[in-house]
């Protein structure tokens, strides 16, 4: 199911784009010959918002008003209330892929609450059993805790688990004039004690057959996008900066007729960084969709919305999808900027591309 090929290289070019300096570069040894999939859907199982009047609109289709799950409720009449969909700082996708008639399930990151996916998959009817691999976009924690309801579920869980080896690094945020705050990292004998397979790649893999494609490592070109500037690791028995969050990795599809659906976690790598290492993957196909954290909120990041619309548009997608940690400033500049291609992501929403 899962096929890595190696890619080399320190060679860093002086300049790109916009005058900026490259702040990271990998060379693929190879183009990736990525099969088209006659279709995907993606399921949002968690995400910063939930909205129960989000209308339908294009490719997203939204959850029922109310569905037909009930929850004991001691203040309402009757005894009981529609049960709700949960949203929280996190993020988590379903991806089914479809070719050929087969269909394929991969969980794409957990959410930051132990139940909220495993809450919310019980609520929108989605089986974990179904899941057939794990990709973690990033070792934070608001992408991984679900794991622990996931495991708790299932029991023996038995599932492969695609990470990038800086997955595991210790880290805190670092932000001048305030005390530092460390991160909680997921603990590897714990996923290994509940039957997962882990795997570790600093490479872009294949999955299902040449269905799905793992990034890994994302070259930074652009150069002006940061990363997680206030971010430090403890290597080496003491805390260094580690603005980069080399293990940022994102999911590619390409869809028969369409192109590339490209899903983000935080989107650390930058989305623009991302979706240009996509394509540079795959013969230069076209950016149909791309979806998830594009990490554009706040006083560090917003200042860089301009030039990444910019750079973004450039690659005329058709469905692009800004959730969890892009911020509603950018958010806004999307919508005005994208016009109907702008698509507002809610817990529950079904894309079917």
């Amino acid at each position: 199911m899962i096929d890595t090929h190696v890619m080399c290289s320190d060679d860093t070019p002086a300049h790109h784009g916009h005058g900026y300096q490259v702040l990271h570069e990998v060379e693929p040894s190879v183009i990736f010959d990525l099969e088209p999939v006659d279709s995907v859907t993606v399921t949002t199982l968690m995400d910063n918002v939930t909205d129960v009047f989000m209308p339908d609109q294009g490719p997203a289709h939204r959850p029922p008003l109310f569905s037909g799950h009930r929850q004991p409720v001691v203040t309402m009449e009757g005894g009981d209330a529609p049960e709700q969909l949960l949203a929280e700082h996190g993020f988590s996708v379903l991806v089914t892929v479809t070719k050929h008639g087969r269909h394929h399930k991969i969980l794409f990151d957990a959410g930051a609450s132990p139940d909220g996916v495993v809450e919310n998959m019980g609520r929108l009817d989605v089986d974990p059993s179904e899941i057939e691999v794990i990709v973690c976009s990033h070792g934070h924690f608001d992408h991984m805790t679900g794991l622990d309801g996931i495991i708790r579920r299932l029991g023996r869980v038995n599932l492969p688990i695609l990470i990038h080896p800086h997955f595991w690094r210790r880290r805190r945020v670092a932000i001048p004039g305030r005390d530092p705050v460390e991160i909680p990292t997921t603990s590897q004998r714990a996923l290994i004690d509940a039957g997962f397979e882990v795997v570790e790649e600093r490479q872009p893999s294949f999955l299902f057959e040449r269905s799905v494609l793992v990034t890994g490592e994302v070259p930074r070109t652009t150069g002006y996008e940061p990363g997680f500037p206030p971010q430090q690791a403890w290597v080496g028995g003491g805390w260094e900066p580690d603005p980069l969050v080399l293990d940022d990795q994102a999911l590619i599809v390409d869809v028969k007729g369409n192109g590339l659906l490209v899903i983000t976690g935080c989107g650390h790598a930058g989305v623009v960084n991302i979706c240009r290492y996509a394509r540079r993957l795959t013969k230069d196909r076209p950016l149909h969709a791309v979806m998830g954290g594009f990490h554009l909120n706040g006083p560090l990041f917003e200042p860089l919305i301009p030039v990444v619309l910019d750079d973004l548009s450039a690659m005329t997608p058709s469905v692009v999808v800004p959730a969890h940690c892009t911020g509603w400033r950018a958010q806004h500049a999307m919508s005005a900027r994208f016009a109907e291609a702008f698509i507002p992501n809610t817990v529950g929403t079904r894309f079917e591309l």
